[in-house]
């Protein structure tokens, strides 16, 4: 990456969010139903609904309608009322993520010739 594209930390992109009034009356929308699953799942549970098979078969599609309206909540809040941030990041090196000094990146040599690498195979602290 070039200087003239950013520093590292630097705000690449930044576009506001829409907030748009539909979305802002869906997100109540969905946050009342979701309330009422709730609810619903609370009272069934309290009452003993789970005792039967159906009523826990019921009980498990509630809880899974809560999740499910809480996804959409989520989903549509992120996409319409948070802005979409680019940050510029330094990318690393490989040779910096395992630790290895700059002068050492092309690795060292075992020893000048075929001999002193079979009398390192044999004998490791040879020349060390």
């Amino acid at each position: 990456m070039s200087s003239s594209e950013g520093t590292y930390g630097d705000i690449h992109r930044y576009e506001p969010a829409r907030e748009s009034t539909a979305a802002a009356i869906t997100i109540v929308l969905l946050t009342i139903a979701e309330i009422i699953f709730v609810l619903l799942f609370t009272y069934g549970l309290v009452s003993g609904w789970g005792l039967t098979d159906t009523g826990n078969m019921f009980l498990g599609a509630l809880l899974a309608m809560v999740f499910i309206d809480l996804a959409f909540i989520l989903a549509l809040y992120r996409k319409e009322f948070l802005p979409d941030v680019v940050i510029v990041k330094k990318r690393r090196r490989k040779w910096e993520d395992i630790y290895i000094r700059e002068d050492d990146v092309d690795g060292r040599s075992f020893g000048e010739g075929a001999w002193d690498q079979i009398k390192r195979a044999i004998y490791p602290y040879y020349k060390r």
